[in-house]
């Protein structure tokens, strides 16, 4: 059997951040061997890595750090050399590795005789079910991102007019000041722009139009995201938004009771599929070969949410079998080019006989 090869910081690297539950911008070199989980680092490094426990942390100045330096070595010369050292040191000498890995740094493990063979669906099952950790950095941030909202109601309540930029730097000022880390895009957008995938939003917000908000927020402690996207509606909402969020409340509970270890992702696109298809809404399933869908349920059910903020479980067309300690986001929305959209995604954690709905927050489209 191989053993497990990742060299990366914690900051970038969701596979280490896993193992190494600590957030460093610098590389370190993580070997799992013999069920023994080696950890090489700066010394800078050393005192946070034994608080953790279960890791046998080694100084780099082991693998003969400061002679590469006196013997002139560059910077990545010496992180090449390290890697193979390490190696050398924990006795390995076929690795599995990361997506991610560096090339630079498996081509000079190969040609000194160190087997790297690349393989992310082992990082993909090691990560798939969730620490404590993780699941309580997750919590923290689905609960911020529901004050976020609350805020962000609050705001369009007063209906003084105000725009996408507005409303986002009060949620991003909501997420900031409770300690999470605001996502690159905050989507706030509205009217035609909701039928979008993506779109950030932009301008003044009018009544009688949608306004989707999607928020990611990372828990800086666990390094994990919460994702949550709700629909509202300054006045009185139209018909169509009505019926449009109708339909996805309807497939959201449809798929909660449905949801459990075992179950596929592909298994709970069909059911959301079903839904919508029955009211003659074209889904991926419908459209044709080839054909680019651009309205009604125009994208998956969902995804998997942690150290990243799409991972597997895929909920969709060529969705994975669930697993106990997944955690998903489950966002079914429709959606008319000419019109906007409707889009409602809440967060659930897999178990062996169901799920426990990690958003408890209204539907509701009113502010």
């Amino acid at each position: 059997m191989p053993d497990v090869l990742i060299f990366a910081d914690t900051v970038r690297s969701p596979e280490l951040r896993h193992e190494v539950p600590l957030a460093t911008p610098d590389p370190m070199i993580y070997i799992e061997r013999d069920g023994t989980r080696h950890v090489y680092a700066a010394s800078l490094e050393l005192p946070l890595l034994e608080e953790i426990g279960g890791l046998e942390v080694i100084p780099n100045e082991v693998l003969g750090l400061d002679d590469l330096i006196a013997e002139g070595y560059g910077f990545h010369e010496i992180d090449r050399e390290l890697v193979l050292r390490a190696c050398q040191h924990a006795g390995t000498e076929y690795v599995v590795v990361p997506r991610s890995f560096p090339l630079e740094a498996a081509d000079h493990l190969r040609s000194n005789g160190i087997d790297v063979r690349a393989d992310g669906e082992v990082f993909d099952r090691k990560r798939r079910q969730k620490t404590e950790a993780e699941l309580e950095g997750i919590r923290r941030a689905v609960h911020v991102s529901e004050r976020a909202y609350d805020r962000a109601r609050e705001v369009l309540r007063d209906d003084r007019g105000v725009s996408s930029e507005d409303l986002r730097a009060e949620i991003s000022r909501t997420l900031t000041d409770a300690g999470m880390r605001t996502p690159d895009i905050v989507i706030v957008s509205h009217g035609k722009q909701t039928a979008v995938g993506h779109e950030p939003g932009h301008g003044r917000i009018e009544r009688g139009e949608p306004i989707v908000i999607d928020l990611y927020p990372q828990d800086p402690d666990s390094g994990c995201y919460s994702d949550m996207t709700r629909t509202l509606c300054v006045g009185e909402p139209p018909a169509r938004l009505v019926e449009y969020q109708r339909l996805c409340v309807e497939v959201l509970e449809r798929i909660r009771p449905a949801i459990r270890a075992g179950v596929t992702g592909a298994e709970l696109f069909g059911l959301a599929c079903d839904v919508f298809e029955r009211e003659g809404f074209p889904t991926q399933r419908t459209k044709e070969p080839g054909e680019v869908l651009e309205e009604g349920f125009y994208h998956s059910l969902g995804h998997g949410v942690g150290l990243e903020i799409h991972e597997l479980p895929l909920l969709g067309r060529t969705g994975q079998e669930l697993v106990a300690g997944d955690v998903v986001a489950v966002e079914p929305g429709l959606y008319a080019k000419d019109f906007g959209g409707c889009c409602l995604e809440d967060l659930m954690l897999v178990t062996e006989d169901g799920c426990e709905v990690l958003t408890e927050y209204p539907y509701d489209l009113e502010p």
